[in-house]
């Protein structure tokens, strides 16, 4: 007669990651880099099964950001690829106006040599978070996180949908804007929808961007076009819901001429070169950040318009407070899930994504309406602004992520 014997205890780690996208990498490699071994970082998501070769959208990274990946050596193994953002221009028409005026204009370096803001393919820098994650000893399971259960509280037992489970000292939710762990902790989100589609594509053109993005503020909403690497822009183009509808059901030359009606003729000839996607806009942002030995991180935690590109930016903001705040207290020999640690990222954080929210949802309503008054009014504005280099400097610098208190990571300090 045999017997199965005693369950095996579940594997130990410190810190599971539930998503393996941009934030949940970064977070990654930040934490293994800085306390090495024994510490142990998991990163759980499904897709790491098959990374998206054929992802295409792209991605603004601040200074602060880029400083972020290059002090944990990810930029290097990308920064060939990326494109800088040289200068940046801002109009404000109607789709039908022949003309486009320049209300503000923006210089494109927060310090000598450094621009404010870099546009990278988003697999490109996912490829690279997963070598620098694999050559610092990250664990990388291909499967989600499927709940957990709080026991003595030294620990959570973290619910694998491979049937493993795993005692973790924190679980960081990075598991996007519907975040399963989000959800299963209890946290509500609280904001609304915008009514709006962001469609997003990349476009080849005749002539070269010379590193310019500009941004054309149409009654709808805002027209990004963003500089890629070689004569090539990262659109997004927002649009309320039933015109986007409309747009995405259109024979392919119908919504060229639609989308060159917006491009306008400055750099030439504009050739697609994927196929459109759109999402929904909206401003999300969780009540709470962290819950019993559980941080919500990136889209999990707040979800803002994309009017200022800052999405992805305020995720990496997230990541880097987390990972001093966690670190700092491993150092000590602390418990890194424990209520103080958590406390101290949620204060360093929660204002600041909400100042952002704010400022995303304003902007929003003040360019995205037909008002001839509001128009007059964000005009005599906007060439105020154009008007005092003081001003037009603290805009840029809040742009790249160096305004206020700035974790260390993101002034490309070692942790």
């Amino acid at each position: 007669m045999t017997g199965t014997g005693p369950a095996q205890p579940p594997e130990r780690v410190d810190v599971l990651i539930g998503g393996g996208g941009l934030a949940g990498l970064t977070l990654a490699v930040a934490l293994r880099q800085s306390l090495g071994d024994p510490f142990a970082v998991t990163v759980a998501d499904p897709a790491l099964a098959a990374p998206a070769k054929q992802d295409t959208r792209a991605s603004a990274i601040a200074a602060a950001a880029r400083r972020c990946l290059e002090a944990i050596g990810v930029w290097p193994r990308v920064a060939a690829e990326a494109q800088p953002m040289l200068d940046m221009v801002i109009t404000d028409s109607r789709l039908k106006d022949a003309i486009r005026p320049t209300f503000l204009a923006f210089d494109g370096e927060v310090e000598p040599g450094e621009p404010f803001a870099h546009m990278i393919e988003n697999r490109l820098l996912i490829d690279a978070l997963l070598q620098q994650a694999r050559a610092d000893g990250v664990t990388l399971r291909a499967t989600a996180v499927e709940g957990f259960a709080h026991g003595d509280g030294a620990r959570l037992a973290v619910r694998l949908a491979d049937g493993s489970t795993r005692a973790a000292a924190l679980l960081v939710a990075a598991d996007g804007a519907r975040s399963r762990i989000r959800e299963a902790a209890g946290i509500a989100s609280h904001g609304w929808g915008y009514g709006q589609m962001a469609i997003v594509l990349t476009v080849a053109h005749e002539r070269d961007h010379e590193g310019r993005a500009i941004e054309h503020f149409l009654p709808a909403g805002p027209f990004a076009i963003l500089p890629l690497k070689g004569r090539r822009s990262s659109l997004v183009w927002t649009e309320d819901d039933r015109e986007a509808a409309r747009l995405l059901a259109l024979p392919r030359d119908s919504f060229q001429a639609e989308l060159e009606r917006r491009f306008g003729l400055e750099l030439g000839e504009v050739e697609i070169l994927d196929a459109p996607r759109a999402y929904p806009v909206e401003l999300r942002v969780a009540r709470a950040f962290i819950a019993e030995r559980i941080a919500l991180v990136g889209d999990a935690a707040h979800v803002i318009h994309p009017i200022a590109g800052q999405g992805l930016n305020l995720g990496l903001k997230d990541v880097a407070a987390l990972a001093e705040a966690v670190v700092d207290a491993a150092r000590l020999g602390l418990d890194p899930g424990s209520p103080d640690v958590l406390e101290r990222y949620q204060r360093w954080r929660r204002f600041d994504t909400m100042a952002m929210g704010v400022a995303t949802d304003g902007l929003n309503r003040l360019f995205s309406n037909r008002s001839d008054v509001l128009r007059l009014f964000r005009d005599v504005g906007l060439g105020l602004v154009d008007r005092l280099p003081p001003l037009k400097r603290l805009f840029i610098r809040e742009a790249a992520g160096l305004v206020g208190d700035v974790p260390k990571l993101l002034r490309g300090e070692a942790l």
